[in-house]
């Protein structure tokens, strides 16, 4: 009530404000118009948008002439994995915030993947201490995986029932429309207690059309992140779903999806909003984040304004955290952005909960990560490995195998291309010169020492290599390349080093980054990770690999729901199936 007193003083200028901003023109989301204002800014909260503020200023209070400039709501990212930058949340937050992103909406599932809800105090505490909000939102369930891969903690609906009611779980996260589906259990639990706790269900359904669409929309679902195609992304807004819009790293959604806005029907861009998923520090250092599709749906045709309240108001809104972020009026939180103008969305001041971030381009605001306490230390708990543990064996001494490979298509989609093999030694061997490399899934968690082995084609490795510990959504330790005892050293080198990614070929490590919080993320300032990155990228090409990122994508393998095909600790799975396959088809002697 204390806290709540002083607000009421400031609105009512009883108490002077710490910031206000003056001489602007006001991007007034919540009606679409543009007009001069000043602000004024009492702690972490704005207290007045007036004309006139000079009765909120006292001898204390700062000043921030806007005189040229845009003021601009914080933009609000509605749908993204923090753990899949690599970044650790302190530094995911320096590299974002410049770029105006002051809120974001993530259910930290990767964390919880290695260190379970119960190491999600520690996360939380980071963020507390940083000028940047973060909407948590419980995963539906943990593993995502169908069939189910190994973690070291599954998310089930008692952790629901006891986090649910809590304020700081702002709903379900990432329900995929295939748990719905198969009527799962603990999921269906999970979407029940949301709708007793009037909790938003965010979901996950690309490519649901027609009936499946109908059958995923009776779970209470109220948001969804994944369409393939405008025409999706429009049914899905005429049945009343919240859409964002997509423009991640690697997967690009955006030119196709702003199409149901620029050539639909004018009600549907009110009901977007604007998500990344999944990013690198290189691709936000060389574009922008929010910052980059706001630019992008104006180029395509979205007018200023609209474009705006799509990055801000309308994923408040979608999320029912309005009532805190979203737009610049009294009672907001203090997430405020001065642009040069609407049309170019160039961002030269950022203030987040009242702090000056950023001031005309540059830093104004240090960012120290915490201590780490041994709960968030990497580590993969798995013996020395071998070069023997790579080689996949079968019965027939020698002839030939017909293999099923995971042939990547683009960076999410994935399908089957089936050739032969040599078998030598009983080993059936991997084959540069048709594009075929060996993969490995190993658990990393002491569970059961899972380690299932296939066969990847699309990638063009030569020789030598790759390993991540960073694999959303289990985070398990993947291996690919054409080399068993090239392979055996990149795994060696991330279980030493408790995590990380790295590049080997002919016995040496080429480029190794660590990841040792969790065993998925670091430290290192954005700049620093970027650098590594390349690094890393300039490495596998190296081996011969010809993806536009090769380490993002074998980071990717494990996700299942990708289409059609992926590869989990428990074997590869066919997702169009639901189920495991076996890689070799056939062996001909």
């Amino acid at each position: 009530m204390t806290t709540l007193s002083h607000y009421l003083d400031a609105g009512a200028a009883k108490l002077p404000a710490d910031l206000v901003i003056e001489n602007g023109t006001l991007a007034n989301v919540d009606t679409g118009e543009f007009y001069p204002a000043n602000v004024a800014i009492y702690r972490q909260k704005i207290v007045a948008v007036d004309t006139d503020v000079s009765a909120y200023v006292g001898p204390a209070t700062r000043h921030i002439d806007a005189t040229g400039q845009y003021l601009v709501p914080g933009l609000i990212d509605g749908h993204i994995h923090v753990e899949c930058s690599k970044l650790s949340m302190t530094r995911f937050a320096e590299l974002v915030l410049p770029h105006g992103t002051t809120s974001i909406v993530s259910g930290l599932d990767e964390y919880i993947s290695v260190v379970g809800v119960a190491g999600l105090p520690e996360i939380f505490d980071e963020i507390d201490a940083l000028p940047f909000k973060v909407f948590w939102g419980l995963p539906y369930k943990t593993p995502y995986t169908i069939p189910q891969s190994t973690i070291a903690y599954n998310v089930t609906a008692a952790d629901h029932a006891e986090y649910l009611p809590q304020d700081n779980c702002y709903g379900v996260w990432e329900t995929v429309r295939e748990a719905v589906g198969m009527r799962d259990p603990d999921t269906l639990k999970a979407l029940e207690l949301a709708q007793r706790y009037h909790k938003p269900i965010f979901g996950c359904s690309p490519m649901a059309r027609g009936k499946a669409l109908n059958e995923f929309l009776m779970s209470g679902v109220h948001i969804d992140h994944e369409s393939y195609s405008h025409e999706e992304f429009l049914e899905k807004a005429r049945k009343g779903l919240r859409v964002v819009i997509r423009e991640s790293s690697v997967t690009k959604f955006l030119q196709e999806n702003i199409r149901a806005i620029t050539e639909g029907p004018a009600g549907v861009a009110r009901h977007t909003s604007f998500c990344t998923d999944d990013v690198n520090a290189r691709d936000v250092l060389a574009h922008g984040h929010l910052d980059h599709m706001v630019r992008l749906a104006i180029q395509a045709g979205v007018a200023p304004m609209t474009a705006i309240q799509m990055a801000t108001i309308n994923g408040a809104e979608a999320y029912h955290v309005d009532d805190r972020v979203g737009s610049i009026a009294p009672g907001k939180a203090a997430d405020i952005l001065l642009i040069d103008q609407p049309g170019t969305f160039t961002v030269n001041t950022v203030i987040s909960q009242g702090q000056v971030v950023s001031h005309d381009q540059q830093p104004a605001l240090t960012f120290t990560p915490p201590h780490r306490s041994a709960t968030l230390q990497g580590q993969l708990k798995h013996a020395p490995m071998t070069a023997d543990d790579f080689r996949y064996t079968v019965a027939a001494a020698t002839g030939t195998a017909t293999v099923r490979t995971i042939h990547s298509v683009g960076p999410f989609v994935r399908q089957a291309r089936d050739l032969d093999l040599p078998i030598s030694d009983h080993v059936v061997l991997p084959d540069p010169a048709s594009d075929v490399a060996a993969v490995s899934v190993i658990e990393r968690y002491g569970v059961n020492q899972n380690h299932a082995r296939g066969f990847l084609s699309g990638w063009s490795i030569k020789r030598g290599a790759i390993a991540t510990s960073a694999s959303p959504d289990d985070n398990n330790l993947v291996v690919a390349g054409v080399d068993p005892a090239d392979m055996a050293l990149a795994a060696n080198t991330l279980i030493a080093r408790g995590g990380g990614q790295v590049v080997v070929a002919d016995g040496q490590v080429l480029t190794l980054l660590k990841l040792p919080i969790a065993g998925i993320t670091t430290d290192l300032t954005p700049t620093d990770l970027a650098q590594k990155e390349l690094a890393l990228k300039q490495a596998a090409e190296q081996l011969g690999s010809t993806l536009p990122d090769p380490l993002f994508y074998l980071s990717f393998l494990p996700i299942t729901a990708i289409p059609d095909l992926a590869i989990t600790d428990g074997g590869n799975v066919d997702y169009t199936q639901l189920t495991y396959f076996d890689p070799i088809l056939k062996v001909t002697h």
